[in-house]
């Protein structure tokens, strides 16, 4: 019998060095203090980035470039917890990605969101923003667009994949359920077939405990049919200030129940 999925990882975490925290005590030893008060064995730190090197970032995106995410550097060693370096990088409206391919030895772990159409005019064109129905389009084209590179995908992973920002900000709760509730079973399985023969990881990261049961089933269709594609998952708090990493262990509990996840579903990308 498969033991359970064990809260031993946390593979999507920002310091202060993103610009959306910019929180002093959002410190890399303050990570490390987390995942030893909570037994995990191994944690990525993935601030945001726009390589220097890709045309095209925004001005929220400019300053975040691989010199300031390695301001992080060198990490904390601990004999029982590994801190490796990643980094959260994004598709801009065009599908371009902000990391070059020329530096993705540079990172251990490289994380993509394909659900950030939030930074309006920047990775959704003025005249999506209003349209939900372009937006679950975009949703679909651009993970169909990540999975049509020649990355390597045994060190990625599709961060936040149910992500409220896909909805942008007007009736955000309401209209994300909509958004990923219209995309068809036979979509996702034709997509998640594919990420699962690619490699690349599958994150659990959302409110799971905030929805109630209706919501919660229009949220967990897409993961269930990951896992039937034979997908892999690890689990990413997001957390941008401590109280994120607070809440972590009740959130991944709650994937790991409603999802019934075993040690055999679980993405090793560090071997």
């Amino acid at each position: 019998m498969d033991h359970v999925f064990q809260f031993i990882q946390d593979y999507h975490i920002h310091t202060m060095l993103s610009s959306c925290s910019a929180d002093p005590e959002q410190t890399p030893e303050r990570i490390l203090r987390y995942a030893k008060d909570n037994g995990l064995k191994e944690v990525c730190i993935t601030d945001h980035l726009w390589d220097a090197s890709v045309p095209g970032a925004s001005d929220w995106y400019r300053p975040q470039d691989i010199a300031h995410v390695s301001e992080s550097l060198p990490l904390p060693e601990d004999p029982e917890v590994k801190l490796h370096f990643g980094c959260e990088t994004d598709m801009d409206r065009e599908f371009r990605l902000g990391l070059s391919e020329e530096h993705f030895d540079q990172f251990e772990f490289i994380i993509v969101p394909t659900t950030h159409l939030h930074m309006r005019g920047f990775t959704i064109s003025e005249e999506d923003w209003g349209d939900l129905s372009r937006r679950r389009a975009l949703v679909v084209e651009r993970l169909d667009r990540l999975l049509d590179r020649k990355y390597p995908f045994h060190k990625m992973g599709l961060a936040h994949m149910t992500c409220t920002l896909a909805a942008g900000y007007e009736n955000q709760w309401e209209n994300h359920i909509r958004l990923f509730a219209g995309i068809p079973d036979a979509v996702y399985e034709d997509q998640f077939r594919r990420a699962a023969a690619a490699g690349i990881g599958i994150e659990l990261n959302a409110p799971i405990n905030d929805y109630n049961e209706w919501e919660r089933e229009q949220i967990l269709r897409p993961y269930r049919i990951a896992k039937d594609c034979g997908c892999r998952f690890y689990f990413g708090s997001d957390a941008h200030h401590p109280a994120g990493l607070n809440a972590a262990p009740a959130e991944h509990q709650g994937w790991v129940r409603e999802l019934e996840l075993t040690e055999t579903d679980r993405f090793r990308p560090f071997g």
